[in-house]
């Protein structure tokens, strides 16, 4: 069996570096590629609201962000912009925007930003397009919330169309335009790889999946009964499950509100998830180390762990 395959989570660690550095998350990034990590991510919000701690701020900062959970002022930035300078600074690393919230940008907009992040990391790029569940940050933006599902669903039809083939008219619920030209194409006539996910399995995920998708990446615990409906359904649709890239995740319990928490407790979740077809694990950094200056060792001391198990 192969070894894990690591993805180091580059957003929401402001508690290990200021969060005006982003050249230290570039240097994040080059630290994790020389270590032998498989992928860097890179989160995405443009603004945030106040009801983005509506549930209660999380109690101890270092942990993940999750609808509600959050302080207003908690800095996201571009990340699309964020990862053309890692994939400048990088060779080997796949670099993903995950999840990007794609309802919030033009489809056209967005795909010609796309298909230029793909050519500049040499199709290492990886996207995980979601609809989000922040409610005011659509407000802001005048896009209707309860629409969300829609218009990704018709952004995803229109990037398969723009990144294949020229001219491409396209007459929608949302977005009409004729005879349009996207130029340069990304790497691949059918776009970047693209992740899909949630807090669950549903329909609309099935589909995507099955329509356009190369990984699943659910947020949170991985639970078996998802991954056997998964499997089910994807069948049922002509995808065979082996062709998807699964993709979970380490979380810990922290032994108080102002500490980090143990690694080797976390990578124990790793062999579970394995079993049940899992290949690719997500880490965040700022969970288990305070100083920037220890990232680099942090890194070679996962990637041995994981090699060991």
């Amino acid at each position: 069996m192969a070894p894990p395959r690591m993805v180091s989570v580059l957003t929401e660690n402001h508690t290990m570096l200021d969060p005006r550095d982003l050249r230290g998350i570039v240097r994040m990034a080059q630290e994790a590629e020389d270590a032998g990590f498989d992928m860097v991510m890179v989160s995405d919000h443009v603004l945030l609201g106040p009801s983005a701690g509506s549930e209660g701020r999380m109690a101890n900062p270092r942990d993940y962000a999750m609808p509600g959970n959050q302080d207003p002022a908690t800095p996201w930035p571009s990340n699309i912009v964020l990862l053309s300078a890692i994939a400048a600074a990088t060779t080997r690393i796949r670099i993903g925007a995950i999840a990007l919230i794609a309802p919030l940008r033009h489809p056209l907009v967005l795909a010609h930003d796309l298909a230029a992040l793909d050519l500049m990391s040499e199709g290492r790029l990886v996207i995980q397009p979601t609809v989000s569940w922040h409610r005011d940050e659509y407000a802001a933006l005048g896009i209707d919330f309860t629409s969300r599902g829609r218009i990704l669903d018709e952004e995803l039809d229109i990037w398969s169309k723009v990144w294949s083939t020229s001219p491409v008219t396209h007459h929608g619920e949302f977005f009409s335009f004729d005879d349009v030209y996207l130029e340069p194409k990304p790497t691949r006539p059918a776009g970047p790889a693209m992740w899909f996910g949630g807090e669950r399995v549903h329909p609309k995920i099935i589909e995507r999946l099955a329509r356009y998708g190369s990984g699943f990446h659910p947020v949170g615990r991985v639970h078996e009964d998802d991954v056997a409906l998964l499997k089910s359904s994807l069948a049922q649709l002509g995808r065979s499950w082996e062709e998807f890239e699964l993709v979970g995740g380490t979380r810990v319990r922290f032994p108080d509100d102002d500490s980090v928490a143990p690694l080797p407790e976390a990578l124990e979740e790793i062999p579970r998830q394995m079993a049940l077809g899992f290949t690719t694990f997500c880490i965040k950094p700022s969970i288990f180390i305070d100083d920037p200056s220890d990232h680099g060792r942090f890194c070679r001391d996962v990637i041995a762990r994981v090699d060991a198990q």
